[in-house]
């Protein structure tokens, strides 16, 4: 059922005297892609890493294209497989485009445990299931195959006619609860967010909806006045950048011009949210201009009532798991180029931000939309595991043309680089047995 949920908003996180974000460097890098025909309209966005079985150096990165579908990476970077988007399935209707992608492990798929690659596609408004294979990705061979039930329907829309308005399905993140395999997904300029369980439907994958949601869109500010936040005419205040923590059972979601929401998920239900960290540009004034169709922020009458970690758009969230309840949530600051990073628990303390800047294997981190991270280790190129992050202005650029890619750092290298450093966790979490 559709609920709009209470709200519980903590006070905006200080960061007065706060030292300049860390820099670190990322050690591999994958092929720049292009959004132009030459490029097949490749845009690369959100990344999401599967671990191997049995020989995690096999692991891989799952990368979403948009309207070029899907990449599936090595841990060296190389591609080992590209899956395209569905095309239209008819004259005036809206193609694929594949916009997030999350893991699902051990789904129970024609009688086998099956890890899959879940991923949303905005342009059709349907979540698709590609199911990985283990010895595939150890001999080098493409791993995923596509096991989308034929008749898994839209997510948000109601038919064929509202998909093609494009209010469709998102943001993603996929976790596991008591044996069954969940997705939140967000819905394109909507506040609202649908939990939807996965089934396994005669050899396929597809989904019933648990649970509705929606986010607030407007709020008052400390002062009693209104304020939203600007957007295009007839949109709300999207969320995009989504993560479950996996042992806690709560959901972290980016709502991109308000800042980083924490909801508890309780037996396929969302329970109340709370804003624990604001966007800098929270209660600005802004006014529309239609001709270059683009927000104009009044910051020169900044009430002052947004947080200092953050730029607009908050957009990727990854939940960094460690031993004893203890890690990190990561979130991408994507107005600065830079990364935020909190505690784990219900006050997210904020620990300190850090940039991925240009290096000797590879250029830096720009925009980036997406980002996963985890603690396993992953072979001597990232012994104590790995973050992965999309940049949205991959180098060198070909002339004109310009290009985006996915950045591996090592995580031990970035917690090493703060001046407190972050848990470099001794003991791997195991994302097929979360608990």
């Amino acid at each position: 059922m559709a609920a709009s949920l209470l709200v519980a908003t903590a006070p905006a996180a200080s960061a007065v005297g706060a030292p300049e974000p860390v820099p670190t460097t990322a050690s591999v890098e994958t092929p720049a892609v292009h959004d132009d025909e030459a490029g097949g309209n490749a845009d690369a966005d959100d990344p999401a890493v599967w671990v191997h079985p049995k020989d995690s150096r096999r692991s891989l990165v799952v990368g979403t294209l948009k309207e070029a579908g899907l990449d599936v990476y090595g841990l060296d970077g190389r591609r080992l497989q590209h899956i395209e988007a569905p095309p239209a399935p008819g004259e005036g209707s809206e193609a694929g485009r594949f916009n997030n992608v999350d893991i699902v492990y051990g789904f129970e798929l024609n009688g086998r445990a099956t890890d899959l690659a879940l991923v949303s596609d905005r342009g059709r408004d349907r979540l698709r299931a590609y199911a990985i294979d283990p010895a595939a990705a150890a001999a080098g061979r493409p791993p995923l195959t596509d096991v989308t039930a034929a008749g898994a329907g839209p997510v948000f829309a109601a038919d064929e006619e509202e998909v093609d308005e494009q209010h469709t399905s998102y943001g993603l993140a996929a976790y596991t609860e008591d044996g069954d395999s969940y997705a939140v997904v967000s819905r394109r300029a909507e506040t609202r967010m649908k939990l939807l369980k996965l089934k396994d439907e005669n050899g396929s994958v597809s989904y019933t909806t648990e649970d509705t949601a929606d986010l607030p869109g407007s709020f008052t500010l400390p002062d009693g006045k209104p304020w939203a936040p600007c957007t295009d005419p007839g949109e709300g205040a999207q969320v995009e950048g989504m993560a479950v923590d996996q042992e806690k059972q709560v959901l972290y979601a980016a709502q991109e011009d308000v800042g980083l929401w924490r909801i508890a998920l309780d037996d396929g239900e969302f329970e109340a949210p709370s804003l624990f960290e604001r966007v800098r540009e929270y209660g600005v004034p802004w006014t529309y201009d239609e001709a270059d169709e683009e927000c104009v922020l009044d910051t020169e009458n900044d009430p002052g009532y947004g947080g200092q970690n953050l730029s607009a758009d908050a957009e990727g969230l990854t939940v960094y798991h460690a031993a004893d309840g203890k890690g990190y949530v990561l979130a991408s600051s994507q107005g600065d180029d830079t990364f935020a990073v909190f505690g784990r628990g219900e006050r997210a303390p904020y620990l300190g931000s850090f940039r991925v800047t240009d290096g000797p294997d590879t250029d830096g981190v720009q925009q980036s939309d997406g980002a996963t991270v985890l603690n396993v280790p992953l072979g001597k190129a990232f012994p104590k595991g790995a973050l992965v992050t999309h940049d949205g202005e991959a180098t060198p650029a070909e002339g004109e043309r310009e290009g985006t890619d996915f950045k591996f750092v090592r995580w031990d290298r970035l917690a090493a680089a703060f001046p407190e450093s972050l848990i470099v966790d001794t003991e791997s979490f195991d994302p097929r047995d979360p608990d």
